[in-house]
């Protein structure tokens, strides 16, 4: 950034008295609420993160420099305003994952296809997308989930949301539109899994990656050649694939 484009230290200055007012109205919506999901502590809390945030970006820009706050992030939900006993309840779940090796999946989607060559759609392995829905109608989400690397695929973000109703849908009701927009004022609780929350992350860690890297491919083709090898021999007695270990 240029020295012409930085702000003053009078810009600066005024960033700091304004959180400092924003402070004072939170402190004093908190000790005025008239419950826990109060709005006027809502609106206070984001004025005074927006506040924040503005202090934070100007100081940097100023002097370099940063403060010890973490600004919310703008999916900070409203207070709930659903029923306060649900006679029934939604999960919303999205799981994000690229397909880092097509041709495991592949070779896992064959396992299944092997227990009934003649089945409908017999030949669908031979695509990433037909591997897809072999693989997700024969096991649940949760279990690839937790073996997502045994079908080549890389987990990205999830998140799960538990949304409050007042009574159950009637069958077949949402089913055309099952994932339409979620009032966010009747999520009872979400649960967000990222890389970016992992404080465990280290750039540090690759300095050696390109002789790892190596190293992992090769044990990766021959992950894969015993995988293909098994493919025709690895079926239970009643001719259906047998489960993978999970710890393979």
């Amino acid at each position: 950034m240029s020295d012409a484009a930085q702000p003053t230290a009078a810009e600066v200055r005024a960033a700091a008295e304004a959180v400092k007012t924003a402070l004072d109205r939170h402190l004093a919506a908190v000790e005025r609420r008239s419950g826990e999901e109060d709005p006027a502590v809502y609106d206070a809390f984001n004025e005074l993160a927006a506040a924040a945030e503005a202090y934070d970006e100007l100081l940097y820009d100023r002097y370099d420099e940063v403060t010890p706050f973490e600004i919310p992030g703008e999916d900070t939900l409203p207070p709930y305003t659903g029923p306060e006993e649900p006679s029934a309840l939604s999960v919303l779940i999205r799981r994000d994952y690229a397909v880092a090796e097509p041709q495991r999946l592949m070779a896992q989607a064959r396992r299944v296809e092997a227990a009934d060559e003649d089945a409908p759609g017999a030949g669908a392995s031979g695509t990433v997308h037909g591997a897809l829905g072999l693989l997700f109608g024969e096991f649940e989400p949760d279990e690839i989930a937790s073996r997502h690397k045994e079908f080549g695929l890389e987990e990205g973000d999830s998140t799960l949301w538990v949304t409050a109703a007042d009574e159950s849908a009637e069958p077949g009701e949402w089913l055309e539109d099952p994932f339409e927009q979620v009032d966010p004022e009747r999520v009872v609780c979400r649960f967000d899994v990222s890389a970016v929350f992992d404080e465990e992350f280290d750039d540090g860690d690759d300095d050696d990656g390109d002789d790892e890297d190596g190293d992992d491919a090769e044990d990766d083709e021959a992950d894969l050649a015993e995988l293909e090898e098994d493919l025709d021999t690895d079926l239970d007695e009643d001719g259906a694939p047998a489960r993978l270990e999970a710890d393979r």
